[in-house]
């Protein structure tokens, strides 16, 4: 057994992630993918497109093997805090040899190169006077970066895979895990890209051919989920979400993960006036915060996700759905945490856990809005896993 790692959101999946399990088998002789993979909400602060047991299914028909969910917290954190919490989870099960990811350069030492630049920079002086004249946290490490390093370290960070890649190699070194980065060069369009090439298209393009009606039949795996109608769309949520925020004081939207300076007040009074979320996004946004935390920010806010709820690692690994070569994963792994398919038997495993398991759960139940169809609340509790023989 070869036992690789892959963090994916599969919103939705597509032929561009059927390519990379396939390439990290072919290059790095993988013999079974496990996937931390984000539940119904993802890191641009949006409603995944399908639910997360659909995406899981996909995922296990197209080469996946085992599939757990990424907590709900980490899945709306940064980009740092959406890499530490996955690979906390790979990095738990005690039998992951590597974890694949995709990237811009293709290159895992220039990137290990550029995550030391990160870490470096992170730490300057440059960088603490860049946010403090206002300038958001991704330029104002560009411009510190740009000052102590050559082109190749700067081309790398403006990429999107490549600066979400540093990510789980910074968090490999945070855990000092022993697990072996190696990457696949991404191929077709570029990420959110409006653009198709051959049988590629980015998800966000995906996303937006789904939501208008259009075929996307050409970019993704033969599966149900790409020819029907049951999909979730966030603008289902707009009024609930200015209900909540309508009702919370500048004191309980501070308590938000990346909350900072002011930003609660800011929301606050955008609340109060917005009737749509695009106007509350836009009254919201400033030099210093980008539009994709702005989201994230609210997501969490409406959710009731805490500061709190990102201070230690996942409690509990929830497995989605599974294979044949899934149970082998499961049977070589030495998990150092509590491991089920039920949310409601691991909320049982401790006071964290509990509140772990209730906030995945609220966040469900809140998930059922989205659709045109609405859902009932519980399904986390009484929804099967995958499995697939």
């Amino acid at each position: 057994m070869k036992i690789c790692g892959i963090v994916a959101e599969y919103n939705p999946f597509h032929n561009g992630h059927k390519y990379h399990i396939e390439k990290t088998k072919e290059l790095y002789g993988a013999t079974h993918i496990a996937v931390v993979m984000s539940g119904n909400f993802t890191q641009r602060g949006d409603a995944a497109i399908y639910d997360k047991f659909r995406r899981a299914e996909t995922a296990l028909k197209n080469g996946a093997d085992l599939v757990i969910e990424l907590p709900v917290a980490y899945a709306l954190g940064s980009a740092e805090q959406f890499a530490s919490g996955a690979v906390s989870l790979l990095n738990s099960l005690g039998c992951i040899e590597m974890i694949s990811f995709g990237s811009e350069c293709g290159d895992v030492s220039l990137l290990e190169e550029t995550a030391g630049a990160v870490i470096f920079a992170q730490q300057h002086d440059d960088f603490f006077a860049y946010m403090k004249t206002g300038d958001s946290y991704p330029v104002a490490l560009q411009k510190t970066i740009e000052k102590y390093y050559e082109e190749d370290i700067i081309d790398a960070l403006t990429a999107p895979n490549n600066t979400l890649a540093v990510e789980y190699l910074k968090a490999l070194s945070e855990y000092g895990s022993s697990i072996r980065p190696v990457t696949i060069k991404r191929v077709g369009t570029q990420h959110d890209s409006g653009k198709t090439s051959g049988y590629y298209a980015s998800a966000a393009q995906i996303r937006r051919s789904i939501l208008a009606g259009e075929d996307i039949s050409a970019f993704v795996p033969e599966l149900p989920e790409a020819f029907d109608s049951d999909y979730a769309d966030i603008r289902n949520l707009e009024t609930a979400i200015l209900a909540k925020l309508r009702t919370m004081s500048p004191e309980e939207l501070e308590k938000a993960p990346n909350v900072l300076m002011g930003l609660e007040n800011r929301i606050y009074k955008a609340a109060r006036v917005s009737t749509n979320l695009a106007e509350l996004y836009m009254l919201i946004k400033t030099k210093r915060y980008t539009m994709s935390r702005i989201r994230r920010i609210i997501m969490a806010e409406f959710i009731g996700i805490k500061k709190s709820d990102l201070k230690s690692p996942p409690p509990y690994v929830r497995i989605l759905g599974m294979n044949g070569k899934g149970k082998e994963i499961l049977s070589a792994a030495e998990c150092a945490l509590p491991i089920d398919t039920s949310l409601r038997a691991l909320s049982e495993m401790g006071t964290k856990a509990a509140h772990c398991a209730a906030l995945e759960a609220r966040a469900g139940d809140l998930y059922g809005l989205a659709f045109d169809k609405k859902r009932v609340c519980g399904l986390d509790y009484t929804s099967k896993p995958i499995i697939i023989s």
